[in-house]
């Protein structure tokens, strides 16, 4: 019997400049599941139309199907397998060709098409899932109508949901049942969903601003019912915030939410049936932290907002990814930033960035915001086109002003309703309804590299001069750049009063611009990329006195932060170069902060925090970990000894905090962990015993959770009782456990690594589950001083885990592969131990392409 199982396409690149519109359309698809998760029977009947003049047959992609039957207009007809690619022939302008496949859900550990997870059913598309259902042409510019129906055991899988509304349901013989689900809407089949399962669901309603009901339902198993509150809160709140802000209505009467187990992503917005990694969705106080919660509101908003932004208006092919992810993570940003403290917000933002995107612009994987090639499509959902395409749509938001880009928006919607685009189509409709011109603009979506710009002050015979310079770095494939157009808000703060002058916007375009600053002050110091108003590495040559003034007066929330954060990597920076580094002003500067009565406590709590080992790492010519460790070591501590008093005063004032979540109570759990850690940064005798107290007696996660983490990197009775009691506690939970496993991974003791590698053969540890292999080995990775142990332990075993994982899961495997890949930006020992394990990786028979192209991308 023919299939195309046995038809494994060999890795090849994909690139931009290939595309061409695809020859055969298909409008219409029916789908008839007879689920059963170790033999599922997929019927499929694609009303298919020609389009252009050419005699080609019908490409289906056809990945691990059982082919049973293919049939055109009702006769049989003579197909051939081309590299995974069904190819039909086809006479006619039209025709309708049915198959018929059989696929075993129980034995996809990809968690791509249709899989089991915990006794239910349900798919995941996006980006080539759809071609493991069922055979189609699995591009996103390929819109069709879908109607499905889905049969299976009543008792088992008494829930059956697909995409768009219900339309009929029945019983069948044998205890089975079946229903039928129609939408409306043209869409790409990486939008395809169903779940059946035995669920019960958290039910709304509601009301959109033209008076239409849209029933809500959020589906889980029995007994996380009662964790799905906030979620459904979020949903709600999202709704009414994208008919506010962005005019965009709800178009179904339904639209559901069901939470999985295991899921490679976060979740996916699959058309009126969001499918969720668990994570986000669960949580109450007892299980989850402000930062899950906080993440629950801002995922379960984003997979809403993209029912517009990704699925009415959607990509025309892969390279266009950010055109959804990058616009609808900027639109989530904002919404969380109107939910709570929107300075915080933008910290959070800019850390994130910092964290995962920079150290990407900056390695063998750096590619543009709209790649110009892949291997494989699903290395390409990264912090660049996410994150920093966000940043884009953000720098474009600065330029235009909210007016303007606001009419950009309804007109990108009102023009390319129902359609696959590009970015550059975004950018037209924002250039015809603003009047201007973005040409130079476009560099940001096709340059890879965080552009580096250094600004300084002098003082000249007309007044005061900002000079400007930048440099886009050279990344792979791109040994020359050209200069981008760079938004900078700037003002000038007087040294003497504390207040802006000549705040404004500067467009930087050129390798180097002067600009003439009006109404300087007697003492100016630069402000500048306030709010990050571009995605940039910025150099300056402010004193660490101008850094100092502007942590405590400039006006601009993130500013002020930033100020703080340079002072500290200043500070750090020479000690690592020096061995010793002048503590002082980090310590005054942080004095003044935590005595500034009108700061709210979530500011303060980021303001102090000291720059992680990782981002030290990226300031400098080449990494040292453990120089890098000591140094920040010492400044933590001589913080929290200098500052005793005051950080026991902050801990001391929101400790009477009971849980509530709202922004005030969330920035006093945040200060009070925060100040937990520089007390017992200073060696305070009764630290271990005050952390162990915050353990006992939370009253939420986030309490515990803190005084867990700030154990763990220490030696004490109380670290290990309260590691056993926190696993007795929650063993039967797998998202609280999976905190166990990464507040451990993340250890900064000498024995961290043993510790993971002990942990890796725990009971409760499973590759098979994506969660748990991130929450442990995803956070060793990053785990700076521990991953990198100079025996090279930390890379054997990531290497290790990537070829087990690459078994089960190539795509999980391939994003643990990035931490190896930076092996160029540390001494000779350690980068010849990276590169080694690297080149055992790529030397594996077998290796998924995933994992290939990650790689050896890394070793080119």
């Amino acid at each position: 019997m023919p299939d195309a199982l046995s038809a494994p396409a060999a890795p090849h690149t994909i690139r931009r400049e290939d595309y061409r519109p695809p020859d055969w359309l298909v409008p219409e698809i029916a789908l008839d599941f007879d689920l059963d998760p170790e033999r599922t029977v997929v019927r499929s009947r694609l009303t298919v139309a020609r389009q252009g003049d050419h005699n080609l047959p019908v490409r289906l992609d056809a990945q691990g199907l059982r082919i049973l039957r293919v049939a055109v207009d009702g006769a049989p007809v003579n197909y051939w397998f081309e590299e995974e690619v069904l190819k039909v022939p086809v006479n006619g302008e039209s025709a309708v060709i049915e198959t018929e496949v059989e696929i075993s859900p129980r034995a996809n550990t990809q968690l791509m098409g249709l899989y089991e997870s915990g006794g239910m059913l349900c798919t995941q598309c996006e980006a080539e899932g759809f071609r493991r259902i069922t055979p189609f042409p699995d591009r996103p510019d390929v819109l069709s109508r879908y109607q499905v129906k889905m049969t299976a055991d009543k008792a088992r899988f008494p829930v059956l949901l697909a995409n768009g509304d219900p339309v009929a349901s029945g019983e069948s013989e044998g205890g089975r049942h079946w229903a039928e689900w129609h939408d409306p809407f043209p869409k790409p089949c990486y939008l395809f969903a169903l779940v059946a399962g035995d669920l019960v669901a958290n039910r709304d309603r509601f009301t959109t601003r033209s008076g239409r009901t849209v029933d809500l339902g959020i589906w889980v198993r029995d007994g996380d019912l009662e964790r799905t509150d906030h979620a459904m809160a979020s949903l709600k709140a999202a709704m009414k915030w994208d008919e506010e802000v962005f005019g965009r209505e709800y178009d179904l009467d339904v639209f559901n939410i069901v939470a999985v187990a295991d899921f490679n992503f976060g979740a996916m917005e699959n058309k009126g049936l969001n499918v969720f990694n668990s994570r986000y969705i669960l949580a109450d106080p007892d299980t989850a932290t402000d930062q899950d919660y906080d993440g629950i509101a801002g995922v379960v908003a984003h997979e809403y907002f993209h029912n517009w932004s990704g699925n009415r208006v959607t990509c025309r092919d892969w390279f266009q990814l950010s055109l959804k992810e990058g616009f609808t993570v900027f639109r989530d940003q904002q919404f969380s930033a109107d939910m709570g403290s929107r300075a915080v917000k933008r910290i959070e933002d800019v850390r994130m960035l910092r964290a995962a995107q920079f150290p990407e612009d900056a390695g063998p994987l750096a590619h543009p915001v709209r790649p110009d090639s892949y291997i494989e499509i699903s290395n390409f959902y990264t912090a660049t086109v996410y994150n920093k395409g966000a940043e884009l749509i953000r720098m474009m938001h600065t330029i235009l002003g909210p007016e303007k880009f606001r009419a950009g928006c309804d007109l990108y919607f009102d023009r390319h309703d129902g359609q696959a685009v590009t970015c550059e189509d975004f950018v037209k409709a924002m250039e015809d309804a603003s009047g201007v011109d973005l040409t130079h603009f476009r560099a940001w979506y096709s340059q890879a590299g965080t552009p580096k710009v250094k600004a300084r002050l002098a003082n000249g015979g007309d007044g005061l001069t900002l000079h400007l310079e930048q440099e886009v770095p050279a990344t792979p494939g791109q040994p020359a750049k050209r200069p981008m157009p760079i938004p900078l808000k700037v003002a000038l703060m007087d040294g003497d009063t504390g207040k802006a002058v000549d705040e404004r916007l500067i467009i930087f375009e050129d390798a180097s611009a002067e600009v003439a600053l009006d109404g300087a002050p007697a003492r100016p110091v630069l402000s500048i990329n306030r709010d990050f108003s571009a995605p940039i590495v910025l150099e300056t040559d402010r004193s660490a006195a101008d850094l100092a003034f502007l942590s405590g007066c400039d006006n601009d929330p993130f500013a002020r932060y930033e100020a703080m954060q340079q002072l500290m990597l200043d500070t750090l920076i020479a000690s690592v170069s020096s061995g010793a580094g002048d503590h002082g002003p980090v310590i005054e500067a942080v004095r003044r902060t935590l005595t500034n009565e009108t700061l709210e406590a979530a500011f303060i709590a980021e303001a102090v925090l000291l720059p992680s080992e990782s981002f030290i790492g990226d300031r400098m010519a080449q990494v040292d970990p453990e120089a890098i460790n000591r140094a920040r070591e010492a400044l933590r501590a001589d913080l929290g000894t200098e500052l005793d008093d005051l950080w026991r005063g902050a801990y001391a004032a929101s400790t009477a905090n009971r849980y509530e979540y709202n922004p005030a109570a969330k920035g006093a759990r945040r200060l009070r962990t925060i100040s937990l850690g520089y007390i017992t940064a200073a060696g305070a005798d009764d630290a271990a015993e005050l952390a162990m107290r915050q353990f006992d007696e939370a009253d939420n996660m986030s309490d515990r959770q803190g005084a867990m983490g700030v154990l763990v990197n220490g030696v004490s009775a109380e670290r290990d009782a309260a590691l056993a009691a926190f696993y007795d506690r929650y063993k039967g939970n797998a998202l609280v456990i999976d905190k166990w496993f990464t507040v451990q991974a993340l250890s900064t003791r000498d024995d961290a690594p043993a510790e993971v590698e002990a942990l890796a053969n725990h009971p409760d540890f499973t590759l098979a589950n994506p969660n748990r292999l991130r929450a442990l080995v995803g956070a060793f990775s990053v785990n700076q001083r521990a991953f990198h142990d100079v025996s090279g332990r930390g890379y054997r075993f990531l290497a290790d885990m990537i070829l087990a994982e690459d078994k089960l899961n190539p795509q999980t495997a391939a994003k643990l592969v990035p931490p190896l890949g930076r092996w160029r930006r540390f001494d000779h020992g350690r980068a010849g131990l990276m590169k080694a394990e690297l080149e055992r990786i790529v030397a594996t028979p077998g290796l998924s392409k995933d994992v290939f192209e990650q790689a050896s991308k890394s070793l080119a």
